[in-house]
């Protein structure tokens, strides 16, 4: 036997199965046969944002309240993102992954606490089956805070990745924008919940695995988050659960999955889901997504928006207030145990 590798990607070049420790429980395998398409009544929808600012501005709040409150998942396009910038962060990440192996462990830790990682699986000190990833995260604002941790490799990383961050923190904030206006809230409620905000990234790769009905890319989980942008390249993956079954979302070019984080659903009193969804891999692709979390800074205190509290109306808060640490902390330690966390912060 080689010496142990840290990194999936090290280990798989060389296997034909799906080493023991990957391998799910057989009640808990991605059943891929009863996965349904994303269409019709099971369909993510697809919000167009060019008239975010425009004369149909309250028809698409309209559709991204419908889109919160029934799927917890939506997509955008016109999202004001530039094309370019999409393929570059794409192309980084993939290059990033290509490295030999001894460039890409100089950024290993696995530590959570760490704000600029590579490491593998969710978090290994604590599970018990692995998950058919590996990960690069990283902290990305106040940029300035972050950039001199990241990677000098590839060699333009920083600069292309600090842009990449930047536009997407743009559409976030026109997003919450309208979240909170869909919510009956004032446009800038959400943002001011969110004390010095935070923003994090990940790239995943997800290696071909030879057996992938036996293992999960990343088990069934909701965002800790408040909210989260993901970036796919063309590989299907995804799964979101729609009406107690599993969807397929297949990536159209050039649009982000839009998915409520737990957060929100905090602060909207349960009116807005945050739902599970999973990462299923496949046998002959590899695959990269480029989520982005928007997120409450540690010491911002979060609970229901008082203007959707109403106990006469038998709309009492469903949730009482906690700081962002506390909850954060709880969710790493817990490891994607399928329920949900929120359960732990019930009022």
């Amino acid at each position: 036997m080689s010496a142990m590798k840290l990194l999936l990607t090290d280990l798989v070049s060389g296997v034909n199965h799906v080493p023991s420790n990957y391998v799910r429980p057989i009640a808990d395998r991605p059943n891929l046969k009863e996965v349904e398409k994303s269409e019709g009544s099971n369909g993510i929808p697809v919000i167009d944002l060019r008239d975010l600012y425009g004369p149909n501005h309250a028809n698409v709040i309209t559709q991204i309240g419908l889109a919160c409150q029934h799927h917890g998942f939506f997509q955008v396009k016109n999202h004001g993102v530039p094309e370019k910038m999409i393929e570059n962060v794409l192309r980084i990440a993939s290059e990033f992954f290509r490295l030999p192996e001894s460039e890409r462990l100089k950024n290993y830790s696995d530590d959570p606490s760490k704000t600029t990682r590579l490491s593998t699986s969710f978090n290994v000190k604590t599970e018990k089956v692995s998950n058919w990833r590996d990960f690069l995260r990283l902290h990305c604002y106040p940029l300035q805070n972050y950039v001199h941790e990241w990677p000098t490799n590839p060699p333009s990383f920083r600069e292309e990745v600090a842009e990449y961050c930047s536009s997407v923190r743009g559409l976030v904030l026109r997003l919450l924008g309208a979240i909170s206006e869909s919510l009956g809230l004032d446009r800038d409620y959400i943002d001011k919940q969110l004390g010095n905000h935070g923003q994090h990234m990940a790239m995943n790769y997800y290696p071909p695995c030879p057996e992938p009905e036996l293992t999960f890319g990343l088990p069934g989980h909701t965002d800790p988050n408040l909210i989260t942008i993901l970036l796919q390249d063309d590989v299907p993956g995804l799964q979101v659960l729609h009406n107690g079954k599993w969807v397929a979302v297949n990536p159209i070019p050039n649009t982000f999955i839009i998915n409520i984080g737990d957060q929100m659903q905090v602060i909207s009193n349960d009116r807005y889901k945050s739902v599970l969804h999973r990462a299923v891999v496949n046998s002959d692709k590899e695959r990269i997504s480029i989520p982005t979390f928007y997120c409450p800074s540690p010491d911002a205190v979060i609970g229901p928006a008082p203007e959707l509290i109403n106990d006469e109306d038998n709309r009492p808060a469903v949730y009482r207030k906690f700081t962002y640490q506390e909850f954060y902390d709880k969710f790493w330690n817990r490891g994607l145990a399928t329920e949900c966390c929120l359960d732990m912060f019930k009022a």
